[in-house]
């Protein structure tokens, strides 16, 4: 029997609006985790599981991502689909239907989420139930967090509405992680333009009787909507699949002076950090100086960033005037950098 034939859609199309100014100059699948780009971090899970070829759909800073990634990673070949007016998660599939036209399964991973996919096993489970799609959910996030999460009795996916949209309480409610299988065959009726895939797809599928089945995961997902939500998924995605050890990850280029202190921090490359400066639980991207007898907690500093001795950064995004200045009132310019909360109101 010959191997099935795999190939994906990684959504790399957001316009990252909750991380800015951070993805002003640096989309969102682009940002940095343990020195890869997050979405690297997906394209070598689908490599692994023997996905033969990749699409990613572009919008904000496109070209960024195209010329990141290239023509091939991992030996698995890429393709781009340009998106002048964002599509939707259901609708970016739309322009690719060629490209998915001899593959007998279709992946399609959030190119902004933070996970060691279980991919391999997603795929398995996919081709062996015959279902018409099988959705991966993390049973560690709270569904209270992310509206609700979606009604799944037994391994079935039975409801997409919010716990107050259901007469009765049966189903159990599990957070969608980001990664799904389909049949490719779904894709044919899709209509142009703007759709998502609830709405587009999988409640129209429920209802006229097909089958979504439910596979769970105990590793660590992160959705990295807000900078406060990408510093600790880096944080914790360095602790291993599922966060039994700790540990500063800090790139081998880093210079540390030796009455300074690291700790549970992720440090990127080329980043130095000064004597007496404490840095602790904070993200320093890649080309960030940290200058003497600071103190940096809970917070991230954007790539190229240097702190001028004596500066206090607790619980902030720091980025610089030229990646969009004081946007927000709670924002704040000093010295040609912008101090902004890692949870900002609004945005999408």
């Amino acid at each position: 029997m010959s191997r099935p034939r795999v190939r994906a859609l990684v959504l790399a199309a957001g316009q990252g609006t909750r991380l800015r100014p951070l993805t002003a100059e640096l989309p969102k699948p682009l940002l940095p985790a343990a020195g890869v780009p997050v979405a690297g971090l997906t394209l070598d899970r689908l490599a692994a599981a023997g996905c033969e070829a990749a699409a990613l759909n572009l919008h904000h800073l496109g070209d960024k991502v195209r010329d990141r990634f290239g023509a091939e990673w991992q030996g698995m070949r890429l393709v781009y689909s340009e998106e002048p007016v964002l599509l939707g998660t259901l609708g970016a599939l739309v322009p690719l239907r060629d490209f998915f036209a001899e593959a007998d399964a279709v992946v399609v991973v959030n190119g902004d989420s933070l996970c060691r996919w279980p991919l391999r096993r997603l795929l398995r489970r996919h081709l062996s139930s015959g279902a018409d799609a099988t959705l991966l959910f993390s049973h560690r996030a709270d569904p209270r967090e992310f509206g609700g999460g979606v009604g799944v009795r037994g391994r079935e996916v039975v409801t997409f509405r919010s716990r107050a949209e259901i007469d009765d309480g049966g189903p159990r409610r599990r957070v969608f992680a980001g990664a799904h299988v389909l049949d490719p065959k779904h894709l044919a009726d899709l209509p142009e333009g703007p759709s998502d895939f609830v709405s587009g797809l999988w409640e129209p599928l429920l209802e006229s009787g097909g089958r979504v089945r439910a596979v769970g995961t105990l590793r660590r997902w992160f959705d990295l909507g807000t900078p406060g939500r990408y510093l600790d998924g880096v944080r914790q995605y360095v602790r291993g699949p599922f966060g039994w050890w700790g540990r500063n990850l800090v790139a081998a280029d880093v210079e540390v002076t030796a009455d300074a202190s690291v700790t549970r921090s992720v440090v990127e490359t080329g980043c130095s950090v000064g004597p007496g400066s404490r840095v602790h639980r904070s993200l320093l991207l890649p080309g960030v100086r940290v200058g003497p007898d600071c103190d940096l907690e809970h917070s991230v500093v954007a790539p190229g960033v240097t702190l001028p001795p004596g500066t206090t950064v607790h619980h902030r995004l720091v980025t610089t005037e030229r990646t969009g200045v004081a946007v927000r009132e709670a924002d704040s310019v000093v010295g040609g950098r912008v101090y902004s909360p890692l949870e900002p109101a609004g945005g999408a």
